[in-house]
C-alpha cells in the first residue's frame, strides 16, 4: 500500500527559497577528473517544482512572480540544499545475519576462506532461502527508513542471496512492491553470480549456464531487474565466466555492473571497460591498466570505503581514479556480512579522510555520480530543470560540515519527487 498522500502530494507544488547554498550540481554527468569539484553552488538560492519535477533554480532574487499561497513554501535560510543522495551499491534485502563473522575477520580469518567453510554469502543464502517474501520485505522497509533518513533518496538493491531462480525472483519482486509504497526509489540489480551455491561445488561452469539459460531468461521475462551484476573474483567468478555471463545479460537488453578487483587483482576493471559497463565496484586492487579502462570507456568506479573499513583492508585507489579521468562515485555496499552498514555519514568520513576526496567530490560522489551508476544521470542527481525534485536540505549553512561534522547525521528534511517524507525537526 501507497503511504497515504504520496503519490497526490508528489502533484503539488514546492518551493524552497533563502537556501544560504543551493548545490545543484548541474551539469554533464558523470562528472570525471577537475569537474568533479564543480558544484554551481547557488548562494541564497531558492528552487520551485511541481508535479514532483524541478521548474526552476537560482538566486532567491530572482524568483519568477508566482503566487506563493499556491506552493508548500520551505525557507531554508541558514541551511544548505542539495540533491538527494543516491547509494549506486546495496544489498539491503536478505534474511538473517552474520555477526560472529565480524570478529572471525578482526582476528585474522581471511573472507575468502570463511566463503570456503560455508560461511559468508553462502550463510545469508540459507537464511534468505527459507525467508518468505512478507519476512524479507519487513526487513527491508525498515533499513530503507533509515537510509531515507540520512539522505538517501534512490538506492541501488541486489539480488543474489537466492542462488536458484525461486529466491532471485523473490527478492527482486520484493524489491519491486517496496518501489510502489514508500519514498525511496530502488534500482533492482540480478547478481545470481554472487557465489557458487554448495550444489554446484566444483561445477562453477555449469553453475554459470545454468544462471544462463534458466534464471536469467526468467528474471528478464518479468522485467524485474535492469542491471545485471556479477563477483567476478578468484575463488568465486573468473574472467571468462564473468564475461559469458555478462555478454548473455546484455543479448538479453540489461545493462552490465560488475563486482571488481575486491580481493585479488583478477582484470575485473579491465572488463568491465572491454563490455562498457555501467559501472565497477569496489576496486581495491584495481591496476593501473585497470583504471585506464575504465577511463577509456566511461565507466563509473564505485569505491565502498565503509567495506574496505570493516574487512580492515587497504583503501580503493579513489584519487588515482579521479586524477585519471574515471568518474567516481560513492555508495554503502550495505550487507549483511562484509559491511553491515547504511551509514552515509561513515562514508563520507571515509571518503574524506582515507580516499583524500574534496567535501565538492565526495558530494559529486554520491549524488551526480551516484545517479550515473545506477542509468538514472537524466532524471536525479542534480537540481536544474527537469529533474526530478529530490531534494536534501541540512542542519547547517554549507556542504562542508558533510565532512567537518564527521560522522554525524546533518540530514534535516528529505523531499522526493517534491513531496517532504522525512523531517527531523519532527
Amino acid at each position: 500500500m501507497t503511504p497515504a498522500g504520496f503519490e497526490q502530494a508528489s502533484n503539488a507544488k514546492i518551493l524552497i527559497k533563502h537556501a544560504s547554498e543551493l548545490v545543484t550540481c548541474a551539469g554533464q554527468a558523470p562528472k570525471k577528473g577537475a569537474s568533479m569539484n564543480d558544484l554551481n553552488i547557488i548562494p541564497d538560492g531558492a528552487l520551485l517544482a511541481e508535479n514532483g519535477i524541478i521548474t526552476w533554480a537560482g538566486a532567491t532574487a530572482e524568483l519568477p512572480a508566482i503566487d506563493e499561497t499556491q506552493y508548500t513554501v520551505i525557507d531554508a535560510g541558514g541551511r544548505c540544499v542539495l540533491p538527494g543522495f543516491v547509494d549506486s551499491h546495496t544489498h539491503f534485502v536478505f534474511g538473517g545475519y552474520r555477526p560472529e563473522e565480524f570478529f572471525w575477520r578482526l582476528n585474522g580469518t581471511p573472507y575468502l576462506e570463511i566463503l570456503s567453510r560455508g560461511g559468508g554469502i553462502l550463510s545469508t543464502v540459507q537464511a534468505t532461502r527459507a525467508a518468505a517474501a512478507a519476512e524479507l520485505k519487513q526487513s527491508a522497509a525498515k533499513r530503507l527508513a533509515e537510509m531515507l533518513s540520512m539522505g538517501v533518496t534512490t538506492v541501488e538493491g541486489k539480488s543474489g542471496y537466492g542462488l536458484d531462480c525461486d529466491t532471485e525472483l523473490r527478492q527482486l519482486s520484493v524489491m519491486g512492491e517496496l518501489n510502489q509504497e514508500q519514498p525511496v526509489e530502488i534500482v533492482p540489480t540480478f547478481l545470481g553470480a554472487h557465489a557458487v551455491p554448495p550444489d554446484y561445488k566444483g561445477k562453477t561452469d555449469e553453475y554459470v549456464e545454468y544462471i544462463i539459460n534458466q534464471v536469467l531468461p526468467a528474471v528478464t521475462k518479468q522485467g524485474i531487474a535492469e542491471f545485471c551484476d556479477v563477483f567476478c573474483e578468484q575463488g568465486v567468478f573468473s574472467i571468462d565466466q564473468s564475461r559469458k555471463l555478462l555478454q548473455a545479460a546484455q543479448n538479453l537488453g540489461m545493462k552490465a555492473k560488475l563486482h571488481a578487483d575486491e580481493i585479488v587483482a583478477l582484470g575485473g576493471a579491465e572488463l568491465a571497460g572491454e563490455l562498457k559497463a555501467v559501472s565497477a565496484d569496489h576496486l581495491l586492487q584495481a591496476t593501473d591498466a585497470g583504471i585506464a579502462a575504465l577511463a577509456e570507456n566511461g565507466v563509473v568506479a564505485t569505491v565502498l570505503p565503509a567495506t574496505a573499513f570493516c574487512l580492515r583492508e587497504s583503501y580503493a585507489r579513489a584519487r588515482t581514479m579521479i586524477d585519471s579521468g574515471v568518474p567516481v562515485a560513492l555508495a554503502t555496499d550495505f550487507n549483511p556480512g562484509s559491511c553491515f552498514t547504511q551509514s552515509i555519514p561513515m562514508v563520507i568520513a571515509l571518503a574524506a579522510i582515507q580516499l583524500k576526496m574534496t567535501a565538492a567530490e565526495i558530494v559529486t560522489a554520491l549524488t551526480c555520480n551516484g545517479a550515473a551508476a545506477v542509468g538514472r544521470q537524466d532524471k536525479i542527481g542534480s537540481l536544474e530543470r527537469g529533474k526530478q525534485a529530490d531534494i536534501i536540505i541540512l542542519d547547517y549553512p554549507s556542504h562542508l560540515f558533510l565532512v567537518y561534522n564527521a560522522g554525524m547525521n546533518i540530514v534535516d528534511k528529505v523531499i522526493k519527487k517534491g513531496q517532504v517524507v522525512f523531517s527531523k525537526s519532527k
